[in-house]
Order: C-alpha cells, then structure tokens, then sequence
C-alpha cells in the first residue's frame, strides 16, 4: 500500500473529522432512521430514504478516513531544510501580474488551494520541488504557461 504523505496539522484534521462523524453524525442518523420507522411505512417514507442515504455518505467517509489514517506518515517539516519539498512553506511570484502568493506543498487529502495548501502532486508543486528562493518554473496550465519565481522557502 502506497504511504500518504501528511503535516502533522493535517493528520490532526483528519482525525478530528472521522472521531466526528463515528461519535456526533452516526448516533444522529442512527436516530433519525429510528424515528423515521416509527412513521410505519418505509417505502414511502422520505424521511427514511434520506437518513440511510446520509448513512451511506458518512459510513463512506469513515472508510475512506480510515484507510488514509491507516495508511499515513506524518511529516514534521519544521526538522527540514534545504530545497523545496513536502512540507515546504513557498513565497512564489507571478511574473505576468507582480502577485505574490504563499503556499504550503502538502499532501493530498489535506490540501486546500484556497486555505493556500498545495498539493504535492499539483502540477506546480511539481515545478516547484527541488527549486531554491531565486529560481524561475514554468507552469503548464489549462489557461497556458504561468512562470513563477521563488521568492522565499521556509519550513514552518
């Protein structure tokens, strides 16, 4: 089995969210299903399809969560140095538009490009693994190609 790559805040959210859904969101669903019953018949009862479908999503999730914490390996970051790799918090520079974005390359369940959370396996994470503060990546993209210098590398 492939190891999932993981910030120790990542792990840490994970978790939080599958000892949610087994301790709040099963025994809420497991009495709603209850009470739905007590309405008599379930074929046309939606208040019962719709709890067991919910059932089935959260039952899902728990599967899918513990599989990844099961699978996991937690990365400190702030023990690296050196190039840009997992867990590296990146100042980059767009050279069309001057913007300056920061990124944390991460793993992929826990990554969020709006909470600026990168995916390791994103192509510019890709570009950017291996590149020190001063290097320039091109960037393919579905708009076209973006170039990008580091500005700044830190692992915090």
């Amino acid at each position: 089995m492939e190891k999932v790559p993981l910030t120790a805040k990542g792990f840490a959210r994970l978790d939080a969210e599958l000892k949610k859904l087994k301790s709040v969101e099963r025994p809420a669903i497991i009495k709603a299903i209850a009470e739905a019953r007590e309405h008599g018949d379930l074929s046309e009862n939606a208040e019962y399809h719709a709890a067991r479908e919910r059932q089935s999503f959260v039952e899902g999730r728990i599967r899918e969560l513990e599989g990844m914490i099961g699978r996991s390996e937690v990365i400190d970051p702030t023990r690296m140095s050196g190039p840009i790799k997992f867990g590296a918090t990146v100042v980059i520079l767009d050279e069309d538009t001057e913007e300056e974005r920061t990124y944390q390359i991460v793993g992929e369940p826990e990554a969020s490009i709006e909470e600026g959370l990168l995916n390791m396996k994103s192509p510019l994470a890709r570009a950017l693994i291996g590149k020190e503060p001063g290097d320039s990546v091109e960037v393919r993209t579905p708009g076209g190609t973006r170039s990008y210098e580091v500005v700044s590398v830190a692992f915090v």
